[in-house]
């Protein structure tokens, strides 16, 4: 018998694949029995910076999810360059930790990213990113972020 978190995920997953937001696709296959990791693909957003890119997404889910958020990266090679997505695929953005709440899912986490990289005027990494890159824990959401700049 599945625990609520592989409920939860099947159900997501089965609707990642039939009703996927513009842009978002999943292949089912890679990722087979094991839907505590997902590889997820986001198209950059038409009219955007980004427009004609791909971007790979990493989501990992723990045994407490949708009560506890994925942990989230961007997978090498083609990290966004973007004010706060920084050069290792660490991603600052609020509903990843602190706004995190069960009623979101990869789909909400994705339209999130997608409006992000829409918004974004500059490509550009954050100001502190070589800093960060070289203390950072390996698990972003270990990170205590500060959002101050809600504009890009």
């Amino acid at each position: 018998m599945a625990n609520p978190a592989e409920r939860r995920l099947q159900k997501e997953l089965l609707n990642l694949t039939t009703d996927p937001p513009p842009g978002v696709t999943v292949d089912p296959e890679e990722i087979g029995d094991n839907l505590s990791e997902w590889t997820v693909s986001v198209a950059g957003p038409a009219s955007s910076l980004y427009e004609g890119e791909t971007f790979r997404l990493n989501f990992r889910f723990s045994q407490k999810y949708p009560f506890d958020s994925p942990e989230v990266v961007f997978m090498r090679p083609n990290i966004p360059v973007h004010p706060h997505i920084y050069s290792n695929g660490h991603i600052c953005l609020s509903i990843l930790t602190d706004d995190w709440s069960p009623a979101l899912s990869v789909a909400s986490v994705c339209l999130s990213i997608t409006s992000m990289l829409s918004s974004c005027k500059d490509k550009k990494r954050p100001p502190d990113d070589a800093f960060y890159v070289k203390t950072c824990n390996k698990n972003p959401k270990k990170t205590r972020w500060w959002y101050h700049d809600d504009t890009v």
